[in-house]
């Protein structure tokens, strides 16, 4: 499962760079809390969510295939569990960036259009 995580973050992405109305905008500043806000959005732990999402996903998994079938099914079901847990985490942690790193841009006063 760990060396899937990896895997796994290359495919949900990262938090992309917002669309600023630029407008009046002194692109100095900008670039400093465009940084600023960044770094607030990257205390999220991708890695940690994909891998508790992974782990509960691979136990339910485990669970109904270990009701409706044998020892073989169980572990398919964890595997598949473990593994649709960890995207789902992944996605769900690189949302809350990107709305971390939004917030944080108006917050500071920029019109943040996407």
């Amino acid at each position: 499962m760990k060396k899937l995580i990896p895997a796994i973050l290359l495919l949900t992405g990262c938090a992309h760079d917002p669309v600023v109305d630029m407008r009046g905008v002194d692109q100095r500043q900008y670039r400093q809390d465009l940084a600023e806000c960044r770094t607030y959005a990257e205390q999220v732990n991708t890695v940690e969510a994909a891998a508790k999402r992974g782990a509960i996903g691979a136990a339910v998994g485990g669970t109904i295939g270990a009701i409706i079938g044998d020892r073989h099914t169980a572990k398919r079901g964890a595997g598949i569990g473990g593994v649709s847990g960890s995207v789902k985490g992944a996605e769900k942690a690189e949302a809350r960036k990107t709305r971390i790193l939004y917030n944080c841009l108006r917050g500071r006063g920029y019109n943040v259009l996407g």
